[in-house]
C-alpha cells in the first residue's frame, strides 16, 4: 500500500498540540476531520515532531498508507481546514519511511520582542527586560560542547536517554525580534523553552556563563527555567534524507 507524507504549517494558538489527544482539539484531529470528509472513510495519521499545545509550525509531517490518490486533491482538503491550518504538500515517499523516526533534524525558533506589538502578539514572547545578546550566545555556544540535556528534558517524559546532537545554536535578530535558532537531530519534551528561559537568566545578569553550564552538568529539571511560554516557539524545519522520497 502507498505511503504519503502530508507537509503542514500552522499557527497553534487555538490547539492542545499536534498529535491527537482525547476529547481535545488538536491539527491532527482537524486534518483527519477534513480528510474523513473528502474521502468518505477514516485515515489514520501518524505524526512526526509533538509541538504542544499553543506552539506553531512552518513545517511539519504525518505520514499515511492508503490506496486513495492524496496529492490528486491538496486545494479540496485545504478548503475543508480551518484558517490556521494548511496542507502544503502531500508526497508519495517509500514504503519504510516514518514521519517520526527516518527524520535526520529537526529546527526551532523562539521569538521574542522586547516591544509591545499587536501583530506579534500570539507568535512572539513580549520580554522586556533588557538583555545582554553577547552572553546569550556565549550561553548557545556552550551547548555544543555537551551531548546530555537530561536538565532541560521536563519530567515523567519516556525515552531511553536524553543525548541530543546539536547542529546549531545561536541568537540572532530577525523581522524585528529577538530570536533563538537551533538544530539538533532530537530533542526533549520541554527542552527548547528550557533553553531559552535559562539563557535569558543569563542574559539578565541573574547567572552566570559558568551557573549555565553547571545547570547542564546537574542533569536535574528543577534547576532550568520552563517558564517560557509556548506561543513563541515554532518549528520551522524537518530534515529527511533525499532518498526517502519516491
Amino acid at each position: 500500500m502507498p505511503r504519503y507524507f502530508i507537509e503542514v504549517a500552522y499557527k497553534g494558538t487555538h490547539y492542545s498540540g499536534f498529535q491527537v489527544q482525547q476529547n481535545a482539539i488538536t491539527i491532527q484531529s482537524v486534518v483527519e476531520a477534513a480528510l474523513q470528509i473528502l474521502y468518505r472513510q477514516p485515515l489514520q495519521l501518524t505524526c512526526s515532531s509533538r509541538t504542544d499545545a499553543g506552539v506553531h509550525a512552518l513545517q511539519n509531517f504525518y505520514h499515511v498508507d492508503t490506496d486513495l490518490p492524496l496529492d490528486k486533491k491538496l486545494y479540496n482538503l485545504n478548503a475543508l481546514l480551518p484558517n490556521d491550518v494548511v496542507i502544503k504538500n502531500i508526497a508519495q515517499v517509500k514504503d519504510h519511511v516514518h514521519a517520526r523516526f527516518s527524520g535526520e533534524a529537526r529546527e526551532y525558533k523562539y521569538f521574542i520582542t522586547q516591544n509591545k506589538n499587536p501583530f506579534l502578539e500570539e507568535t512572539a514572547w513580549r520580554y522586556a527586560f533588557a538583555l545582554d545578546v553577547t552572553i546569550l550566545n556565549e550561553c548557545a555556544a556552550v551547548l555544543f560542547n555537551y551531548n546530555d540535556f537530561t536538565s532541560f528534558s521536563k519530567k515523567h517524559t519516556q525515552v531511553n536517554n536524553f543525548n541530543c546532537h546539536i547542529m546549531l545554536s545561536q541568537w540572532i535578530q530577525e523581522n524585528g525580534c529577538l530570536v533563538y535558532h537551533v538544530k539538533a537531530n532530537r530533542f526533549l519534551r520541554g527542552m527548547v523553552r528550557g533553553l531559552v528561559g535559562t539563557m535569558l537568566l543569563a542574559g539578565r545578569g541573574n547567572i552566570s556563563v559558568l551557573d549555565f553550564r553547571k545547570i547542564i552538568e546537574a542533569k536535574d529539571c528543577t534547576k532550568a527555567n520552563f517558564s517560557t511560554p509556548a506561543h513563541g516557539l515554532f518549528l520551522v524545519k524537518v530534515t529527511y534524507p533525499k532518498t526517502c522520497f519516491s
